[in-house]
């Protein structure tokens, strides 16, 4: 039998009286990735930060790489990369020099140091900034910096904490492509994240916590399911025809459709709701410009299960000592 690559068994991690990680358990199969979500405060840095050898537990157990984060944690730490929510590196050096420094406080000699900055930069598109001081970085590449300051040590096992909050979509769309990357290559990772399409992207699967417990796991369509909600969506061609198309759904469904701009929604329980609609539209001359009968987003199965939509950075009471 394999051995997980990260495996945790009732992780329970206090704050004064806040039980901030209370009973936490998953497993990560080695080349996966699980996607810990959660509202803020809910725990999932804590979380991270005991699995990464960052603070101990107060109780439970937990191997990473086969070893124990407690008794073994000197080789827990050559085994893994972390990316925080905060960009660690040194704002004062240049980007090859951030690297060339990770490097060889890993004990690299000074050549294969070189080489291994000058790759990683080259492979972040971070090449033409090689040297220029990382204070004069943008956010997104300052991202990719982070995560490429991670990866010196070319980690099993990678612990990736919200690594793209505050980027712009493009950005967060390029570090996607290099997560992917390092997971085809067989690297695990453990990703915590305020996206829920960036989970829905990336994820194996997905576990989410609400005050530091598990209150759901499975993969992205399984969660999905679990919530069992469909949504019939319409956009009119013709914005005149906005009212009546609402007054035709409100008649079949009962209830009133949600509107964003010229757009209709509504639940669809029943599947001939959407049948229905477009023999009563036609009926009516009235033409949709879009029509379309979609699952639960990963966005309505968060909001269901902690009920609360996604916010911003997750940030425990460990974050503000």
């Amino acid at each position: 039998m394999v051995e997980s690559a990260i495996a945790a068994t009732e992780l329970v991690k206090h704050f004064g009286a806040t039980r901030a990680v209370d009973g936490v358990s998953l497993s990560v199969a080695q080349g996966q990735v699980l996607g810990l979500l959660g509202p803020n405060g809910a725990g999932k840095t804590t979380t991270v930060r005991m699995l990464a050898t960052l603070t101990a537990p107060d109780s439970g157990t937990a191997r990473v790489g086969g070893f124990d984060i407690v008794d073994q944690a000197h080789q827990v730490r050559g085994l893994i990369g972390l990316t925080g929510q905060f960009a660690s590196v040194d704002n004062r050096l240049t980007g090859f020099e951030n690297l060339l420094l990770i490097a060889r406080l890993l004990g690299q000699p000074r050549k294969k140091s070189r080489h291994i900055a000058r790759t990683l930069l080259e492979r972040f598109e971070l090449a033409d900034a090689a040297d220029r001081p990382v204070q004069g970085y943008s956010g997104g590449m300052r991202r990719r910096l982070d995560l490429a300051a991670s990866l010196v040590g070319n980690p099993r096992i990678l612990f990736l904490d919200e690594p793209t909050t505050g980027l712009d979509p493009r950005a967060r769309r390029q570090l996607w492509e290099l997560i992917g990357e390092r997971v085809a290559e067989g690297t695990t990772v453990l990703l915590t994240t305020q996206y829920l399409e960036e989970a829905d992207a990336l994820a194996d699967d997905i576990m989410v916590i609400d005050h530091g417990r598990v209150i759901a796991s499975g993969t992205p369509e399984a969660l999905k399911r679990q919530i069992g909600t469909r949504t019939l969506e319409i956009r009119p061609a013709s914005p005149d025809a906005l009212a009546a198309t609402a007054a035709i759904m409100t008649e079949l469904a009962g209830i009133a459709p949600e509107q964003q701009g010229g757009r209709l929604s509504i639940p669809a329980g029943d599947p001939a709701l959407l049948p229905a609609l477009v023999r009563r539209l036609d009926q009516h001359g009235i033409a949709p410009a879009e029509l379309q009968l979609r699952s639960a987003s990963l966005d309505e199965v968060f909001l269901a299960l902690t009920g609360q939509a996604s916010t911003a950075n997750d940030e425990t009471l460990e974050d503000k000592r």
